[in-house]
């Protein structure tokens, strides 16, 4: 119950072979002037124990991603407050666009992602962050990510 985006929106397959640029699966550099942290957004699964997960990433400030650097393999890193950043996955089921949402990276303990909070507004995403989702939504979701552009006949 999870999509997952590769890397950040801005990211360039060019960026693989370059000094100042990093793509691993948790953590992006590039041109050692942007730096993204990846993580999830949850979101309730109306009338079940389950959440939907959309795997994002979110670009931080320099300060913030070398502090989360720093804390990424240390036990209690979870009581470290959240990190503001800006969401840069484009999330193909929502208008108008998720780039650039106002985000809280809160960091979890050692082996897990960071949860990342939508700011609380009025887009469909920060929406559903807060009031869930039904299993209809879900299947939606997945039929629009599994098959871009819809079914043709």
């Amino acid at each position: 119950m999870n999509y997952t985006a590769g890397s950040p929106a801005v990211w360039d397959p060019a960026f693989e072979d370059a000094d100042d640029c990093l793509l691993s699966s948790d953590q992006c550099v590039i041109r050692a002037q942007q730096y993204f942290v990846k993580g999830l957004i949850e979101i309730p699964v109306i009338g079940s124990d389950e959440v939907f997960s959309w795997g994002v990433w979110v670009s931080l400030s320099r300060e913030s991603f070398s502090r989360m650097a720093d804390l990424w393999d240390v036990p209690g890193r979870e009581a470290e407050g959240p990190y503001f950043g800006w969401l840069t996955t484009d999330l193909p089921v929502y208008s108008p666009t998720t780039l650039n949402l106002k985000t809280s990276v809160h960091t979890r303990p050692v082996g897990e992602r960071p949860y990342v909070e939508v700011e609380p507004t009025d887009h469909p995403l920060a929406v559903e962050q807060r009031t869930g989702i039904t299993p209809d939504r879900v299947r939606e979701i997945c039929e629009a990510v599994l098959h871009p552009g819809g079914i043709n006949r």
